[in-house]
């Protein structure tokens, strides 16, 4: 994918100064932000949780959701 963006001068001659501009620069820059992105949503979801004052579940309670999400992908691999 190619992206084409505008700079004000000085912050380009900057930027490819720093070497900034280069693809792999602009890969890490862009999984930089993402990391932060996805790390914003999870600590937004854990403050929604814990307003919820949702009781923690027990070990037993945690084993049977997972064995009836198994039980459910079985039969939807099954087919109908």
């Amino acid at each position: 994918m190619a992206v084409t963006f505008e700079l004000p001068e000085d912050l380009e001659k900057e930027v490819a100064k720093a070497g900034l501009l280069a693809p792999d620069a602009v890969e890490a820059m862009f999984r930089e932000q993402l990391r932060r992105f996805h790390l914003g949503e999870l600590l937004r979801d854990a403050r929604e949780m814990a307003a919820d004052d949702i009781q923690p579940m027990t070990m037993e309670e945690i084993q049977e959701e997972v064995e009836a999400v198994r039980a459910e992908r079985r039969q939807r691999a099954a087919g109908p």
